[in-house]
């Protein structure tokens, strides 16, 4: 009889295994649709900040499109949302059906690793001793830097930061996120747009008058950069090569159709940087 119901138990823990996986693929589904989505707007922003003449044409179609992409986004947050709490509720059963904490232990293992391999794999400073990088971190103060702001599930967003200053204790960087019309913005205003950010947030510039301080990206490499006109920056490919370190690289950004095609984008070479391991845009 014990033997039946041990069992009888394993069934059950295969079957709530079995409804786990399936829901993992559910939300994995959902996250990769929001993704679409996500593309979708930001290709639209990016159209309203290169051609704003385009928007005044259309603006009332680019509204109700906005609109609409936006309401799918909402609703695909709302289904993420109600299916984790069901992962969660499945996760509970199979915890309470005795099944081993090994595989349990293992995903979590797997997942740490992930986390740690995003945040160590990209150079950020030069594979130096510590105490050499930290002096490096130091001697940005007053520069500008790419730094990853807002990050969470589904993106990350980088922008154009100044450094105010950097903390040898805690290893933080305090930086403000600039903007065109600072000198017109009250001291209020700028102090809701600093942001306190570890060593892995923070990618150095190239210096703007040492070409020979920047990486040499080739014809089809992926890079993050600035994009024209803007202090954010996007993952973009390189569209040719370069004939000097000095010269501008032509860029092709993600998702910036324009009539089908994407075009190539100068940037300065001092406004472009390794594409960070896992960076999600």
């Amino acid at each position: 009889m014990s033997s039946l119901l041990g069992g009888g138990g394993v069934a059950s823990a295969g079957a709530d295994v079995a409804g786990l996986l399936d829901k993992a693929k559910e939300l994995d589904q959902l996250r990769k649709d929001q993704d679409e989505v996500a593309m979708e707007i930001n290709k639209i922003h990016k159209k309203i900040i290169s051609s704003p003449e385009m928007v005044d044409k259309s603006v009332d179609a680019i509204v109700a499109k906005l609109r609409l992409l936006y309401v799918q986004a909402k609703e695909l947050a709302e289904n993420e949302a109600s299916t984790s709490n069901a992962l969660v509720g499945l996760l509970d059963g199979v915890l309470q059906s005795g099944v081993s904490a090994a595989p349990r232990k293992k995903i979590v293992g797997e997942q740490k690793k992930k986390r740690m391999k995003s945040d160590t794999d990209t150079p950020r400073f030069s594979s130096a001793s510590m105490r050499s990088q930290l002096d490096q971190a130091a001697n940005l103060k007053g520069e500008q830097v790419a730094a990853r702001v807002k990050s969470d599930d589904e993106k990350d967003e980088w922008f154009v930061v100044k450094v105010l200053h950097f903390d040898k204790e805690t290893k933080e960087f305090e930086v403000l996120d600039e903007e065109p019309g600072d000198d017109e913005e009250s001291t209020a205003q700028k102090f809701e747009r600093k942001y306190k950010l570890p060593m892995s947030y923070i990618i150095p510039f190239p210096k703007k008058g040492d070409p020979s301080s920047a990486q040499d990206f080739g014809q089809g490499r992926q890079v993050l950069a600035v994009y024209p006109g803007t202090t954010a920056l996007y993952r973009a490919t390189v569209a040719s090569h370069r004939k000097r370190k000095s010269d501008d690289y032509h860029l092709l950004f993600d998702d910036d159709e324009e009539d089908g095609n994407l075009p190539e984008r100068a940037v300065p070479f001092y406004r472009v940087v390794a594409l960070p391991e896992g960076h999600r845009q």
